[in-house]
């Protein structure tokens, strides 16, 4: 780009942004382009950078620089003179780094477009993964140096936050470590999924996972390639990531990217990546696709919002993030991680599916004592101190919850869960070694008593699926656990023991990693498990539809309680709101008063309504 810069076609394209609602792009200071030699800027770049700022002023954007790219769009890039030479750990390397960023900031961060900075365009693809220190190290260095240099804004590492609190996978780029460094966390989301509301939550679930270390999240870049999807499906996924992020708790959003680039197909990387031509909000003629009009939408209800600040309703459910997801222990294995993210998108679907003011907690903080009802699914992995913890918990007024797993490997093939007989007041009849394999393609749980919603008689069915290892249930007898649930064999599927003024609940099969590997299982039966379990809880849900085909969560904002309703499925949805007590819901600006009871969704749409009461 800053090589060929044309000034009227960046107005041109600014201006189409503008007009469809955004107030920001992202903007990438291409290291060869501007570093030609070390410690030397380019100043005829300079020259187009400043004024493709002013551009931004003109049409009332503001932009984020990112200076170390480095990489984009499936290549890498270097710098002539990089020679090969670490960009962690070369200490001149790192040096050079930090000069560009300290160069790039104190000219330009007087300028009224820059909002924010961005150090790099993920990284973990440029420079590979390090330890920990290593990367904590470089990336201090390279946030002091925007500091240096004047930059009062905003800074983040622009790493796509795929470090080891969000994917399981240790790069280096721990959230633990870096959230103290910078000013927001921006996850980068491109899922790939065999289930069609797996793959729109991908993302909402990356925001929640990046939320809890007290930093505000913006997701950082989502998009598609036309190549990939039809004109309206893509559309479809942009309305339903924004609005599920939204929930999730991102703050703001970047969508991969501005326009079509069909006059670079002879060029690396879209030569040889040519979907990555596609990405664009606009087609190779400058057209606003319908991806951008679901901006503009979004973006409407994103202005009011901000005009008083907005924070997702959580608090009451809690789904446990094990301690071993974010911690590579000796002796495990990266199954075991991939294994709790999957389950944890299962379970947080279904969670949501059930209208559960949903948060996640870290074993590794502890649990806190906000929550009514705690989620453990398919729970193969939890410390000691833990499990005295959660009947602490039990023992107070809440109710716990854990389902059973094996794990998927086949290595230390069984629970990691102390004391399970105390714990839940079983006896559990395992060999060792061996699993209990479950023998039919579908589990049935048949209530034998109440619980919550539930009631006698009532009954549950789970697809079966997974490794041979994880296709298995607990088999156990009742100690001081009262039996809630059979098997389609008679089994004990569903026990509870009473303890204090709360409860432990067992579930001996684990139905949410069979649901994680099944295929176009959503939605599936384990959200009216989890709705049962929070009435049984007391949790408070004010708005309750009662179809897991539609998505929910509220917002609290300083003129009052928003809810946010997405239908994550192809079907024409009409649903019954059910409040409680003196709570009523209307249509956002409608008037006063006008209190739905009913409202039916398009396919894939959404609603926001406000309370009313």
């Amino acid at each position: 780009m800053w090589t060929r810069y044309d000034a009227a076609v960046v107005r041109e394209e600014l201006a189409v942004l503008a007009e469809h609602g955004c107030n920001v792009t992202r903007s990438f200071c291409y290291w060869p382009d501007f570093v030609p030699e070390p410690e030397h800027l380019d100043p005829s770049v300079l020259e187009r950078f400043q004024d493709f700022l002013d551009a931004h002023v003109e049409t009332g954007l503001g932009t984020i620089p990112t200076f170390i790219v480095g990489h984009m769009s499936g290549q890498n890039w270097d710098p002539a003179w990089r020679a090969g030479r670490d960009l962690y750990r070369d200490v001149w390397l790192v040096s050079q780094q930090a000069w560009f960023a300290t160069e790039i900031t104190r000219r330009f961060a007087a300028h009224q477009a820059v909002v924010g900075w961005l150090i790099s365009n993920e990284m973990p693809h440029y420079g590979g993964p390090a330890t920990t220190d290593e990367i904590t190290a470089w990336a201090r260095i390279l946030v002091q140096a925007v500091r240096a240099g004047g930059g009062h804004q905003p800074v983040s590492l622009g790493d796509g936050a795929w470090g080891i609190e969000v994917s399981g996978h240790d790069n280096g780029y721990s959230l633990r470590a870096l959230g103290p460094l910078v000013d927001f966390i921006g996850p980068h989301v491109y899922p790939m999924s065999d289930d069609l509301v797996r793959q729109s939550m991908a993302a909402a679930l990356a925001c929640e996972l990046s939320g809890s270390f007290a930093r505000p999240v913006v997701l950082e870049e989502f998009g598609l390639s036309s190549d990939f999807a039809s004109d309206e499906n893509a559309a479809h996924y942009y309305r339903q990531v924004l609005h599920t992020s939204l929930i999730a708790g991102a703050k703001g959003w970047l969508a991969w990217n501005n326009c079509d680039y069909d006059d670079l197909r002879d060029q690396d990387p879209y030569r040889h990546h040519p979907f990555e031509m596609h990405f664009g909000l606009t087609d190779k003629n400058g057209k606003p696709k319908p991806q951008l009009a679901e901006i503009a939408r979004f973006s409407r209800l994103v202005a009011d919002l901000d005009e008083t600040g907005w924070e997702p309703i959580a608090g009451e459910v809690a789904i446990v993030v094990p301690e071993h997801f974010e911690r590579v222990l000796l002796f495990t294995t990266v199954d075991y991680r991939k294994d709790i993210r999957d389950n944890l998108l299962q379970a947080y679907i279904a969670a949501r599916e059930a209208d559960l003011p949903v948060t996640f907690v870290r074993e590794l903080d502890g649990f806190g004592e906000a929550a009514k009802l705690f989620l453990l699914p398919s729970a193969k992995l939890l410390m000691a101190p833990s499990a005295e913890r959660l009947v602490e918990l039990a023992e107070g007024g809440a109710t716990v919850y854990l389902s059973y797993f094996p794990g998927s490997a086949p290595s230390q093939i069984g629970p990691w869960v102390p004391w399970l007989g105390e714990l839940f007041g079983i006896r559990h009849q395992l060999r060792y070694g061996l699993v209990d394999p479950i023998e039919d393609d579908e589990v049935v749980f048949t209530f034998v008593e109440d619980l919550g919603d539930l009631t006698a008689g009532d009954e549950l069915r789970f697809k079966v699926a997974g490794t041979e290892s994880s296709r298995a249930f607990l088999p156990v007898e009742p100690a001081s656990a009262t039996v809630l649930a059979l098997d389609g064999h008679g089994r004990p599927a569903l026990l509870r023991r009473q303890i204090g003024d709360g409860a432990m609940v067992l579930c001996t099969h684990p139905i949410e990693h069979m649901a994680a590997r099944a295929p176009r299982v959503n939605p599936e039966n384990t959200w009216r498990l989890y709705s049962a379990l929070a009435t049984s809880a007391g949790v408070d849900r004010p708005l309750r539809l009662g179809d897991p085909r539609v998505i929910t969560g509220r917002l609290r904002t300083p003129a009052g309680e928003l809810a946010v309703l997405v239908n994550a499925s192809p079907d024409r949805v009409e649903v019954s709101l059910t409040t409680v007590g003196a709570a009523a819901y209307g249509r956002r600006g409608a008037e006063p008063g006008e209190v739905l009871t009913q409202l039916t969704l398009a396919p894939f749409d959404v609603e926001v309504l406000s309370r009313l009461a």
